[in-house]
């Protein structure tokens, strides 16, 4: 337990020198009541509790609870913090933004990269506490451009940034995805920038697709494979460690002429791969257009119980039950002696 005001505690130094000074007076009490008793004014007096423990313990104990509660007072003013932990129900969502050339394309109005940020955004403005978000970029590489993470607001900011660059790799979206959903739950942040060779990584023991339900991939594309040899690799690999990816589509079947790099290319959304892609890891396939369907994986996300730990003011807690042994200590002393303590 720590304190914020610890020199408050200096207070406690003056509970023995009140716990003498009571016994001095009540030893003048029996004093007087033992010159009373000659008198036959006092019932009871001549220390006529000596030798009865029952008697001594109940003409102290009063004391010793209103004392308690003054002690209890004193460390609540010092204002205690405890360390406990908190039960969070969590998730993990993360978001691979597919940034190619083709995203620029005005088939979804005003563009399909607009439209899946606008749909993303929503996404994320409706998630839960308990669920964190993170952003993965991706065109002929995939990078982590917003850890997972609770603050909403970095997440939109990371997803407001993006913008349509090259060739598009499906399997690198898939697999930085992935690996910043291994990084979440490790709670290990990756050294990008660090000219030390990384250990090897354990090969991961392959699990039924979908069986790792409180982390989920969402991959929004128009799902034109340009730079993946094999655009089903990074959804086998997903799918190998349990971790559905729910595919967006963005972009019409029909297509749009973009100009990529001096050339005008017809891009086309493939529904077939990402369907595909969907079916292989346990996900879902949805369409940008209706952006509100989006809402589903969450329904189709399970969270996992997850004990955090944080410092807690617990001034209220020890206030209390010094307030309650001074009202006890007091309630004895009227009912076992006439008078308080």
């Amino acid at each position: 337990m720590t304190f914020l005001w610890p020199s408050v505690l200096l207070l406690l130094a003056l509970l023995p020198l009140a716990a003498l000074a009571y016994r001095a007076l009540e030893r003048r009490r029996v004093a007087r009541l033992k010159g009373l008793g000659s008198l036959g004014l006092a019932v009871g007096a001549s220390g006529t509790d000596q030798g009865v423990p029952w008697r001594r313990a109940r003409r102290w104990l009063p004391a010793g609870l209103v004392l308690a509660g003054l002690a209890s007072l004193v460390v609540a003013l010092a204002r205690p913090q405890a360390v406990v932990g908190v039960p969070r129900q969590e998730g993990i969502v993360v978001l691979a933004f597919d940034v190619s050339g083709s995203m620029a394309a005005d088939d979804v109005a005003p563009s399909r990269m607009e439209a899946a940020k606008a749909a993303a955004s929503a996404f994320v403005e409706r998630q839960p506490e308990g669920v964190i978000v993170g952003v993965v970029a991706f065109s002929d590489s995939g990078l982590s451009v917003q850890v997972p993470t609770r603050d909403q607001a970095a997440v939109l900011a990371a997803i407001a940034r993006l913008d349509p660059q090259r060739g598009t790799s499906l399997t690198q979206g898939i697999d930085a995805a992935v690996d910043a959903i291994t990084d979440a739950e490790d709670g290990v942040a990756r050294g990008y920038y660090t000219s030390r060779s990384p250990a090897p990584d354990a090969a991961p023991v392959p699990v039924g697709p979908g069986s790792h339900g409180h982390a989920v991939v969402v991959l929004l594309t128009d799902g034109e494979a340009t730079a993946d040899r094999d655009p089903l690799a990074g959804a086998n690999a997903a799918a190998a460690q349990g971790i559905r990816v729910h595919t967006v589509g963005v972009g019409s079947v029909a297509g749009a002429v973009v100009d990529i790099e001096g050339f005008r290319v017809l891009t086309q959304l493939d529904e077939s791969m990402l369907q595909a892609i969907a079916e292989r890891t346990g996900g879902t396939y949805h369409h940008a257009d209706s952006a509100e369907e989006l809402t589903t994986v969450y329904d189709s996300l399970d969270t996992r119980l997850v004990v955090e730990t944080e410092t807690t003011e617990v001034t209220s807690l020890v206030a209390a039950l010094g307030l309650a042994l001074l009202t006890l200590g007091g309630a004895a002393a009227l009912a076992w002696l006439g008078r308080l303590p």
